[in-house]
């Protein structure tokens, strides 16, 4: 279980994720040494995952980002790994869920322009296996992206 200090360090984590040890354990209140010990304890716990760096995709020029929600054929008993499997393949495919509901998949697929995204859904997408139905979403904005929790 968390005590207060950790929610404290996962607070300034999740502000400023490339804080030092040393100024983390200062504003955390506690000695460095301490930090070390609860960074690592969280770290082996799965509670501290990965230091990620934030690409801006639409500043390497990928500037069309379309959600696709797929419903796949579920008399197939391996529907879900098939498809999964192959998605990974496709390099445009930067984000994979899976869901209970009426839709089983969201891919996230990145392009450069249209011209592009339409390449990869004809070629790469619409030769998935097991698909059943496909609703594409694009995105105009993002209004929110918070990846922190009031811990």
């Amino acid at each position: 279980m968390l005590d207060d200090t950790d929610r404290r360090l996962l607070r300034l984590l999740q502000t400023d994720p490339e804080m030092p040890v040393a100024e983390l354990a200062e504003a955390a209140r506690v000695a460095a040494a301490t930090c070390y010990k609860r960074l690592d304890r969280m770290r082996e716990d799965g509670v501290l995952r990965a230091t990620r760096t934030v690409i801006d995709w639409r500043a390497l020029g990928f500037t069309v980002e379309v959600s696709l929600r797929i419903t796949l054929d579920k008399t197939q008993s391996r529907a879900f790994d098939e498809i999964m499997e192959a998605a990974r393949e496709i390099p445009e495919v930067v984000e994979i869920q899976t869901f209970l509901g009426r839709v089983d998949l969201r891919l996230l697929v990145l392009a450069r322009d249209m011209a592009h995204y339409q390449q990869v859904y004809r070629d790469r997408i619409l030769a998935l296996p097991h698909i059943t139905d496909i609703e594409a979403l694009m995105q105009v904005a993002t209004i929110k992206d918070q990846r922190t929790l009031p811990i």
